[in-house]
Order: C-alpha cells, then sequence, then structure tokens
C-alpha cells in the first residue's frame, strides 16, 4: 500500500498529527498529544497507529524528566525532490560548513530559480 493509501485511510486526529509531526520535523509524544489537544492515552494510540502505519518513527527519550517517546517523519516520508535544483544537489547535504557564497551554492540557486515547474 502506498503512502498516500495509507494516508487516505487515516482518522482526522491521525492527520492532524501526522502534519504537527511533518510540520516540526520532529515532536516528543507529550508534546504532541498536548498540540493535538488529546489524552495521553489518545495521543499514544495516535502515535502508535502512525508507527504501525510507516509513517512515523519512535525512539525512545527523556524529556523534562519523563521516559516519552520521540517522533519524526518516517526516512521514506520525506521528499528528498526538495533538495534538487534540476540535477544538482544541495551543496550543503554532507558538508560540515556552510558557505552561503560558494560558487556551488550559487550554481545549485540558479538551477532553482530557472528550473520550470
Amino acid at each position: 500500500m502506498s503512502v498516500v493509501e495509507v494516508e487516505g485511510e487515516l482518522s482526522e486526529e491521525e492527520r492532524a498529527a501526522l502534519g504537527l509531526v511533518r510540520e516540526t520535523g520532529g515532536i516528543h509524544q507529550s508534546d504532541l498529544w498536548k498540540e493535538l489537544g488529546v489524552s495521553s492515552r489518545q495521543g499514544s494510540r495516535i502515535a502508535e497507529s502512525l508507527s504501525e502505519a510507516g509513517l512515523i518513527e519512535r525512539s525512545d527519550a527523556v524529556y523534562n524528566g519523563h521516559t516519552t517517546y520521540f517522533i519524526e517523519p518516517a526516512a521514506r516520508d520525506l521528499d528528498f525532490a526538495l533538495l534538487m535544483a534540476g540535477d544538482m544537489l544541495s551543496p550543503f547535504i554532507g558538508e560540515e560548513e556552510i558557505d552561503p557564497n560558494s560558487d556551488a551554492f550559487s550554481q545549485w540557486l540558479m538551477n532553482l530559480a530557472y528550473e520550470d515547474y
């Protein structure tokens, strides 16, 4: 089943949770249920359902002195096209230091600016 098909079967709360996880790039489960305005039990069920569907990844975490999960979008859910400009991958991928004045970055930006959508 594709990601689109799986997402079509999500409840309203699950879609809202997935949107929040994607928007933040990662969130602690204890903050997720608070942001959604649901109980911790319901928040846990939502996160478990999204994890079982392969849409998020949960890892054990300690946050504010409590054991919880850190929730991130599943790797397969990431849109790597956002790193591309034409056939060029962003020059900052894998780089430890970023130089916004580099020729590679300038060329990448030019490709992005003149790309047809």
